[in-house]
């Protein structure tokens, strides 16, 4: 997987359906803190395809701003940025915490959501951080992420797939990512993932998956 220099987020909504009940649900549960500046979610996304990035208690839409292949850009206000690989948040910017860049040691399993369902994977891929005043203390480069990924219907609604891929990230610690996928082609719908120490996950919910 290609490597992305610095960026973040955003996304928009789906009717109501029992995928959107479980998105609910997890909004409900998402640490405190609001990482996002307020003036970021005063400002509107407009386009086909948009990006709603929510982390702690503030959530902001995304437009895109480039894109090749899978990997895209996006942006919102006040210098939030999120680069997507996929369904996967590879990269961010104008959070306290930035996720520099992301690198995987071969293919990324959420590309194929299907095959985890009996077949759990491994991936390993390495990560780059520092915080938003980039003072060289808070430069973390190449941090090694090993991950075990596996997934099942989701009990609400079986077209949709749940990945968690449980991870630990060296000295930063564990944690769990969390990915809703359409069963039938493997688009990711909604993530919440690990974007960094000292953050709440970010939840992302992307308004063309599976389009």
């Amino acid at each position: 997987m290609r490597a992305w220099p610095l960026l973040l987020l955003s996304l928009s909504g789906c009717g109501d359906t029992p995928l959107r009940s479980a998105w609910s649900n997890l909004a409900r549960h998402l640490p405190a803190g609001d990482p996002i500046p307020a003036e970021a979610t005063e400002s509107g996304a407009d386009g086909p395809a948009t990006l709603r990035v929510r982390v702690g208690g503030r959530a902001a839409q995304a437009a895109l701003l480039s894109e090749q292949g899978e990997r895209r850009l996006w942006r919102a206000g006040a210098g939030i940025v999120v680069a997507t690989d996929g369904g996967r948040v590879v990269a961010t910017s104008g959070l306290r915490e930035v996720l520099v860049a992301t690198r995987f040691d071969g293919p990324d399993p959420l590309g194929n959501p299907a095959g985890l369902v009996d077949r759990p994977a491994e991936a390993r891929r390495l990560v780059d951080l520092m915080r938003s005043d980039r003072q060289p203390q808070g430069m973390r480069f190449g941090v090694s992420v090993r991950c075990r990924l596996r997934a099942a219907p989701l009990a609400e609604d079986a077209a949709v797939l749940l990945v968690e891929e449980r991870c630990r990230a060296g000295a930063e610690g564990a944690h769990t990512n969390r990915f809703w996928s359409d069963a039938a082609t493997g688009a990711v719908l909604r993530a919440q993932q690990w974007v960094g120490p000292g953050l709440p996950p970010m939840t992302v919910e992307f308004s063309d998956a599976g389009e």
